[in-house]
């Protein structure tokens, strides 16, 4: 699938990606031409400067911004730059890939990197949630906008549909949840699989329709996988292996991190954030990361915040919308009198902008985790390649 070329608020954080990819396109031919370590060791701190800057640019969103959609999307774009900048500096350190240490570490990362393709899964198919979700609400701002005075029709279709959305918000494990038929899984169309086409109906938990991910899968348990075993790497394997075991380690960090952030903000099959995640303060880019890590945490213990289906802050205000203008039509009766049909039609306002974001930035954001789960595929394919093709072959 080709790249995917994102329209959003952060368009200085890409114009800093594509300045990034041109000082590494130059630091590679420089490389290759010279074949100068010095010029390798520059460009590994380079990287590390890189992650710290994106991070620090994350990490600098004042409450209000994040877990918002927009900055959903700033993390997936901080990602992909990450991604294609390690790309790189695998691809020029792969004489080393099949010596140890260097080959369990890059190993290990791949192995890693598969068990996030369900977590991808897995968040699309909450993306979709999300979006069934906003769907009622735009059936409650169809039924009770416009200039015309309320009809009892009207007033009722409202009802309907903001008690739907309330029993779809609660909690998946006692929800029936009916997602769409097709297959969701990157790249394939519904031509098979092991569920039946009755399970799509039957009432249970919220659940992934990808073809690797079952009903008992556990985003929590697949979060916990990842980060099994992530440790910084100690002085003699950081000098064995020429210095790449540094990026490997802060890119498999970035990619626990996502993953985690991913989880935390979408709605997901058995979502947990309990997981072990600490970086040493020597890396540049610890002190952003493990901000936003403490911040994310913080922000899951809220009061209002405990019981939500995912933490995307655009979630919160559906739940907000949703109780606010259930309470207003459960103490309404016809013929409603002005007043009240002026607090409802209010209330309708605010459901108007959260559907004009959702619906501004959804898709966007579908695109962009469908852009890393290949770029995740791609990257191990070919890092795969080079562990059995030697570099003079080539």
């Amino acid at each position: 699938m080709p790249s995917t070329d994102y329209q959003g608020s952060s368009v200085p954080f890409a114009s800093l990606g594509r300045s990034i990819l041109s000082i590494r396109r130059d630091q590679v031919h420089s490389m290759d031409a010279n074949h100068d370590p010095s010029s390798s060791e520059q460009a590994l701190e380079s990287f590390q400067k890189h992650v710290s800057d994106l991070f620090s640019d994350l990490s600098s969103a004042p409450s209000d911004d994040l877990l918002a959609l927009s900055w959903i999307r700033k993390l997936l774009e901080a990602f992909l730059i990450c991604q294609e900048e390690f790309r790189a500096i695998l691809f020029d350190g792969r004489a080393f890939f099949s010596k140890p240490p260097l080959d369990r570490l890059i190993g290990e990362f791949f192995e890693r990197s598969v068990k996030t393709l369900d977590v991808c899964n897995a968040i699309r198919d909450g993306i979709e949630q999300v979006r069934s979700w906003q769907r009622h609400l735009d059936i409650v701002v169809s039924a009770l906008s416009g200039p015309r005075a309320l009809g009892e029709g009207q007033f009722r279709r409202a009802k309907k549909a903001l008690a739907e959305l309330t029993v779809g918000m609660l909690d998946e494990k006692d929800s029936a949840t009916v997602l769409a038929h097709r297959n969701r899984s990157f790249g394939r169309n519904n031509g098979g699989g092991s569920s039946s086409s009755k399970d799509h109906h039957r009432p249970s938990h919220f659940r992934s329709l990808s073809w690797s991910v079952s009903r008992s899968w556990s985003a929590a348990k697949q979060l916990q996988a990842i980060a099994n075993n992530l440790t910084a790497p100690r002085g003699h394997e950081v000098v064995a292996t020429a210095g790449l075991a540094v990026p490997v380690y802060t890119m498999n960090s970035v990619l626990l991190f996502v993953m985690w952030a991913l989880v935390a903000a979408i709605p997901c099959q058995d979502r947990g954030l309990q997981i072990h995640f600490s970086v040493p303060r020597q890396f540049s880019w610890a002190a952003p990361v493990m901000s936003l890590h403490e911040r994310i945490v913080e922000e899951s213990k809220k009061r209002d915040r405990k019981n939500s289906n995912g933490l995307l802050r655009e979630i919160h205000q559906i739940e907000k919308c949703a109780r606010q203008l259930g309470e207003l039509t459960d103490a309404m009766h016809f013929p409603l009198v002005e007043e009240k049909e002026a607090e409802l039609r209010q209330g309708v306002e605010e459901v108007v902008r959260v559907c004009e974001v959702l619906k501004e930035g959804l898709e966007p954001l579908e695109r962009q985790v469908r852009e890393v789960f290949h770029r995740i595929v791609r990257s191990r394919t070919e890092g795969l390649d080079s562990l059995v093709k030697p570099v003079n072959s080539e």
